[in-house]
């Protein structure tokens, strides 16, 4: 059974790691075409993976989510394997990915960080990865303990079908929740997490990086599931109001008279504001069901793995094997 295997990996200042990597890419994956996006590097990173056997591209405008946006639309494949190009993922465990999608006929199936060396997954990272695990939990039925790993094997219907709207490390948020939205087949498989080698550093930024997927994971939220989110926002409110409405309420009851008349003004008005958070919920959600639905068709327009893999004729006791990813 033969596969278009395509492993993409976007780099910025991975001169330090690149090479090996690419390399241990070729070694798990032999027929595997493997894509490096350089981000406007100022080290030599394109010239290390050009030399370990890389196809090289480049992708001017900087961000992680901007280069995964333009990997996603350039490659053609029938399976992905994106990484981050910083060394610290194992390429040895491409396959048990890929095993695991095809055994199971899933879309993604995410690289779980559970075991970690040294320093590699720093405790701020890792209570800020649980925190926002979290939070995605509670706001969607969530089906990973580790949202944010930049190790996953992608299906091509997945990869096709995928907005791909953020511009930054948020773009992982992004994978997540779109196949948390459409409900899509999807896995988890526990990987290790090395630490970087020697002269490459981090571009993650704790507290600002940290921000900014909070910021998406509402957004998203928001986008997926307006009522909820809005009428979250209508309930606070209409608490609010009722809070400044009870003296006014129980003055007049006891006298007739209304003394507080600007209280009872902004109760009035919280309220109104709260009503019309309650309608917008409503409306945005019957729009958001029907984007959903057409995300869900254009999805469902592409071809399965397990569907491409019934092209391919599989003969009893056949092994797979993979053969390079077709180029544009």
């Amino acid at each position: 059974m033969a596969f278009d295997i395509a492993v993409i990996l976007p780099c910025y200042n991975e001169e330090a790691a690149i090479g090996a990597l690419v390399r241990g890419f070729r070694a798990a994956l032999p027929d595997a075409t493997i894509y490096v996006y350089d981000n406007n590097s100022k080290d030599r990173t394109a010239e290390r993976a050009a030399e370990a056997g890389a196809v090289v591209r480049r992708e001017t405008a900087q961000g992680k989510g901007n280069v995964v946006r333009r990997m996603f639309a350039d490659v053609e494949a029938d399976l992905y394997v994106l990484a981050d190009g910083d060394g610290t993922y194992d390429p040895a465990a491409a396959p048990v990915l890929i095993d695991r999608l095809l055994a199971d006929n899933l879309d993604m199936v995410v690289g779980a960080r559970t075991g970690a060396a040294g320093d590699a997954f720093r405790a701020g990272h890792r209570l800020g990865n649980r925190m926002l695990s979290g939070l995605v939990g509670w706001l969607l039925p969530n089906r990973f303990s580790d949202i944010l790993s930049g190790y996953r094997v992608l299906s091509r219907r997945f990869v096709k079908s995928f907005p791909a709207l953020a511009t930054g490390f948020e773009t992982e948020t992004e994978l997540t929740i779109h196949a948390l939205e459409l409900r899509l087949p999807v896995g988890e498989v526990p990987i290790a997490y090395a630490t970087r080698p020697k002269g490459s550093a981090s571009k993650l930024s704790t507290w600002r990086d940290g921000i900014r997927i909070f910021t998406v994971i509402l957004f998203l939220f928001k986008e997926a599931r307006p009522f909820k989110f809005f009428g979250a926002i209508a309930a606070l409110l209409a608490i609010v109001a009722l809070i400044l409405a009870e003296p006014v309420i129980v003055t007049y009851l006891e006298t007739g008279l209304v003394p507080r008349l600007p209280t009872a003004v902004l109760a009035t008005g919280v309220m109104v504001v709260a009503a019309l958070s309650l309608m917008c919920g409503v409306i945005l959600d019957t729009v958001s069901r029907g984007r959903r639905e057409a995300k869900r068709m254009r999805y469902l327009a592409i071809p399965s793995p397990a569907e491409a893999s019934d092209r391919a004729a599989v003969q009893p006791g056949e092994r797979l094997t993979v053969r390079p990813g077709a180029q544009r």
